[in-house]
């Protein structure tokens, strides 16, 4: 199983907080965003891992060089793309295995996380079921599959808010990326990876499965509020994972 991590933004929203660091950097506890992260997956046996870099680029490298498995991929052009364009740049380091899709700013609880991998389909997106405000990237299911992914449903419509982490199946990778380069050719830069999520419910070819996370903790940290609320809701499972992995990766 492969991972890959959108890490290139550069967290503007944040202000102060992202004016000297990625986002990705921001501790809790004493701990990087990033290294969380990276430790669940460690966790669960997942070393190969490619990281998509934009935004302070070099200190994001310097400080992971030497992990075994991480390779890391520029996109030089964050300033002026969204996340799928992130993903089109990075889409020939992914292999054809199963790949877990990731935020650098967004963490889950590692039971979370874990029953997304033991979950079957063909694309596996973990959604918090719940009122939505208009910023979420808010769905639509029916009978436990995706019908509808954006952050243009009206709030009235909306079943919930899928959280940005995913478990893709290797049988859809192609299709992904088919999807991925037909988007990037028509010049939708300013797209998010559900742009290309929505062509693939277009294609009614898949089961793509949501999971229900209402209640478990997860955070994008998008804002200071969300930073707050992320610190006051870490579980100490998470905190123990990260400090584990990173004495085990300095030995």
């Amino acid at each position: 199983m492969q991972a890959i991590i959108m890490a290139a933004g550069k967290g503007s929203r944040l202000g102060k907080l992202t004016e000297d660091n990625p986002k990705c950097f921001l501790e809790i506890n004493g701990v990087k965003v990033l290294d969380y992260i990276i430790a669940l997956l460690h966790e669960n046996n997942i070393y190969d891992i490619v990281i998509v870099t934009g935004y302070k680029h070099t200190i994001i490298e310097d400080y992971l060089k030497g992990i075994k498995g991480i390779t890391f991929v520029y996109n030089p052009f964050y300033e002026f793309m969204n996340v799928l364009g992130s993903f089109f740049i990075a889409q020939g380091m992914v292999k054809t295995d199963d790949l877990i899709y990731l935020h650098a700013d967004t963490l889950c609880a590692p039971d979370v996380f874990e029953e997304m991998l033991r979950t079957t389909g063909d694309m596996v997106l973990p959604v918090d079921f719940r009122e939505c405000d208009e910023e979420a990237m808010k769905v639509r299911t029916e009978s436990g599959k995706l019908i509808e992914i954006s952050k243009q449903i009206p709030c009235s419509q909306s079943e919930g808010e899928f959280i940005g982490i995913a478990k893709i199946g290797s049988n859809i990778i192609p299709a992904l990326k088919s999807v991925t380069l037909k988007l990037m050719e028509q010049k939708a830069f300013d797209s998010y990876f559900e742009g290309a999520i929505t062509q693939l419910i277009y294609d009614n070819q898949y089961i793509l499965r949501t999971m229900d996370v209402r209640g478990r903790f997860w955070g994008e940290i998008d804002f200071g509020e969300d930073y707050q609320a992320v610190q006051k809701g870490m579980p100490q499972e998470l905190i123990n994972i990260a400090l584990k992995d990173r004495k085990r990766e300095l030995v």
